[in-house]
């Protein structure tokens, strides 16, 4: 384990020094997804200069469950961008030399890439998070905080295996762009806000058959107690496990069934 984990570490400093020969580029790429999630907070504050709650949520609630989506495709950005290059290395066969190393593949598939705009949206989801918890209004205790840490970790978990799973259908979707993976992201779009607000179609969707809730809402209903469905939120670890185990079925499937180039 220790090894694995030295090289992916590895893996990942290769693309960072790679992408460091390109300087202009790297501080573009962060400044650019700083200020396409400012964009995002400024138009929350828009509506809630219209409409003080939105549906029982206050804008500090809201801009948490926003700092949590944040949070969570920057870590996806940053340190596991390589599955969305998976559809790309699929059409041109890239995965060929992948079987063969003596490494897991689907931590060479995550490591494949790095995504510089995850700094960019690290460092907002980081401000955001902590003012909206100096906001809201939560009894912080040991409990509380540990509480806290092991369902943002789990939220995380959730994002990630999502993505890898969804991307995984390029195995079966001939194509060099993950069509399917994009089209499942920008459903993950929805999680931004509380999912209340939206049709229970909408709700079924997002809370059971493509969990992204758990990467946001119901962490953050259970820290706020808000509703009575908060206590859900106590299942987003189960839900991390459940996703991460389906993605890798999805993936290891796939996998079996690859055959080389698709061109």
């Amino acid at each position: 384990m220790r090894r694995t984990l030295w090289l992916y570490r590895r893996l990942l400093g290769a693309h960072v020094r790679s992408a460091l020969q390109y300087e202009t580029d790297f501080w573009i790429i962060i400044v650019a997804a700083i200020f396409m999630q400012v964009v995002g907070v400024v138009f929350l504050d828009a509506i809630f200069a219209r409409i003080p709650r939105l549906n029982g949520w206050s804008f500090w609630d809201v801009v948490l469950i926003y700092a949590m989506v944040t949070i969570g495709e920057g870590v996806g950005s940053l340190f596991f961008e390589g599955t969305w290059q998976l559809a790309w290395k699929i059409n041109h066969g890239g995965r060929d030399y992948l079987i063969v190393r003596p490494f897991p593949v689907v931590l060479q598939v995550m490591g494949d890439a790095i995504g510089l705009n995850g700094i960019g949206n690290l460092i907002t989801g980081g401000i955001l998070l902590g003012l909206a918890v100096s906001h809201v209004d939560i009894t912080w205790t040991v409990g509380t905080v540990l509480l806290a840490v092991v369902l943002l970790i789990s939220a995380i978990v959730v994002r990630l295996a999502i993505s890898l799973g969804s991307n995984a259908a390029s195995f079966w979707i001939s194509g060099p762009f993950s069509v399917f993976g994009f089209a499942i992201h920008q459903v993950g779009e929805l999680a931004r806000y509380p999912i209340t607000i939206y049709a229970v179609g909408v709700r079924l969707m997002i809370g059971v058959l493509i969990p992204f809730a758990f990467a946001s809402f119901f962490p953050v209903a259970l820290l706020l107690g808000h509703g009575e469905t908060a206590w859900v939120g106590l299942l987003t670890p189960v839900a991390a496990a459940y996703t991460v185990v389906i993605a890798w079925l999805i993936f290891r499937r796939g996998l079996r069934r690859y055959e080389g180039s698709g061109t």
